[in-house]
């Protein structure tokens, strides 16, 4: 690796560090006392209820997620040195990160898990879009409104908001592993 090539790495490590302090500081995994009111006896919401992914997992997922950022996309792509598409990059993430397989495509994807409420929202949930049609992009949300995606061929993974005016109209499901 040539001393330029390890810099650059250095700096988005150091950038990707960063940000994920900022974006584990500002998210809460547990309920609200609002939601948590009223459901003794019967089981919570959906958006309530825990999943597969621990606290420690959803921190590794998102720390992981992020040092993806500015990964090349590449349609069918699934590992970093290849690139990634946006089901790529999930199935990529939660293999590595959690040690679950999840399926490859990202209407597949979109049917595992439970649903959860857009106000629940947590750390290492999935967020599709109809983009432009219905379940055709998705991305790991990494707290802070923000969720980490491989957006299109040219481009590189990055970090968007959920409700910027470009993706809250197509904001489809929310699911939780």
């Amino acid at each position: 690796m040539t001393a330029t090539a390890a810099a650059f790495d250095r700096r988005r490590l150091l950038g990707c560090l960063g940000l994920l302090g900022a974006t584990l500081s500002g998210c809460s995994v547990l309920p609200s006392a609002r939601d948590r009111r009223g459901t003794a006896g019967r089981h919570p919401p959906a958006s309530d209820r825990q999943g597969r992914l621990s606290e420690d997992q959803a921190r590794e997922l998102t720390f992981l997620a992020l040092s993806l950022v500015d990964t090349p996309y590449r349609w069918g792509g699934n590992t970093p040195h290849s690139g990634f598409d946006c089901s790529g990059l999930i199935v990529y993430v939660f293999r590595e990160s959690a040690g679950y397989a999840l399926p490859r495509t990202v209407k597949e994807i979109a049917r595992v898990g439970q649903s959860v409420r857009v106000d629940a929202l947590r750390t290492g949930d999935l967020v599709f879009f109809d983009a432009p049609r219905r379940f055709s992009h998705a991305g790991i949300y990494v707290g802070s409104g923000r969720f980490v995606h491989a957006p299109s061929s040219g481009g590189l993974v990055r970090l968007d908001g959920v409700f910027e005016n470009y993706w809250r109209p197509r904001l489809s499901r929310i699911r939780r592993v």
